[in-house]
């Protein structure tokens, strides 16, 4: 009989308090948790960068919807860069209560929670008195009368992925809205978000999110661009030196921070077309050579396509599909209204 056990030292982790370390979106570097090689901006695609296949700087849903992503003009939009000393965000900054597990067996690793990070969240809905709403008002959402009034609540995690994933030969098309799942108790999203016209942006460059990059979708608090600007010293890592493990992406393999073994930042021209590499990390209790994703302030920030085989998340998680995971291919399909993700 396989016997589950809990991730040594990850409960003490994920149960901290980290009152003080969570800067705000329109912070310059030197604000955001003291860590000195915070970027000041992300990229940002540029107007009709391409969807419809694994590449570098873009990303790669399933389904035929859409082919291209629109650039977007909000103000703190400049050429190809977010300029995030310029980006209003929504206010507020509070704790939540988290509940996050992971355990193990021999082959596969466990998350169950209710979504809530440990990192502080923003006031949703957003006040509409505050400069970021207006961006909000202006989206539908499924089920409110706008996206601003979109709110946060607890919902049923729960992920088991292989603890041994293998890299296929051709990339994976991203079949639904969670990518990964982070080490704080929430998921990241995939990078897109749509308008009224059904045109899809860059998230990061069309809408403010809160002092931690995140906001709800359907309820569902999830992290975007630079998320990992609150993150607990242990899963970000200090400047100088290698970034640790930050969270699992659905095909079981890791989402390392953007700094490699000699602590220089990497970029998107090192990472593959899934925004990963291979390179030697800490993964599975050892240090050893083994792909991974890459968190850093280049589009898409976390996770364009995927290596391994993503896993079917439960219907509680998955919010939207965009259709069959399916190598280096997409499949015809419908998609509701997503505005908000």
């Amino acid at each position: 009989m396989k016997q589950k056990r809990k991730l040594a030292g990850l409960a003490v982790l994920i149960c901290s308090v980290v009152a003080t370390s969570c800067g705000s979106s329109s912070s310059s570097s030197s604000s955001t948790s003291g860590k000195s090689d915070a970027p000041t901006y992300l990229t940002t695609p540029a107007e009709g960068t391409s969807v419809t296949a694994p590449a570098r700087n873009t990303v790669f849903p399933c389904g035929h919807l859409f082919t291209a992503l629109s650039a977007g003009s909000a103000p703190w939009v400049v050429g190809n860069k977010v300029e995030l000393s310029k980006v209003p965000p929504v206010p507020g900054n509070t704790k939540m209560k988290s509940v996050f597990h992971v355990t193990e067996t021999a082959t596969t690793r466990t998350f169950t929670g209710n979504g809530i990070p440990s990192t502080p969240v923003g006031t949703f809905p957003i006040p509409s008195n505050s400069d970021a709403y207006k961006y909000y008002a202006a989206l539908p959402a499924q089920g409110y009368p706008n996206a601003a009034e979109i709110p946060i609540q607890p919902y049923d995690l729960n992920v088991t992925l292989s603890k041994n994933p293998v890299v296929n030969e051709n990339p994976t098309c991203i079949p639904m809205l969670p990518m990964g799942i982070t080490l704080t108790g929430a998921t990241w999203h995939i990078e897109i978000a749509p308008d009224r016209s059904f045109k899809f942006y860059n998230p990061d460059a069309a809408l403010p999110l809160d002092t931690c990059q995140g906001h709800p979708y359907m309820g569902q608090y999830h992290y975007h661009g630079y998320s990992w600007k609150c993150f607990p010293e242990a899963l970000v890592g200090k400047p100088g030196t290698q970034s640790p493990l930050a969270g699992y992406a659905i095909d079981g393999f890791g989402i390392y921070g953007p700094r490699d073994a000699s602590g220089k930042w990497i970029t998107n021209a090192q990472l593959d077309e899934c925004h990963g590499t291979t390179s030697k990390v800490w993964f599975n209790g050892k240090y050893q050579s083994i792909y991974h994703y890459v968190l850093n302030n280049e589009y898409p920030y976390s996770i364009g396509c995927f290596r391994g085989t993503p896993v079917q998340l439960p219907a509680s998680m998955a919010g939207v599909n965009f259709g069959p995971a399916q190598q280096s291919s997409a499949s015809d399909t419908t998609m509701p209204t997503m505005a908000g993700m």
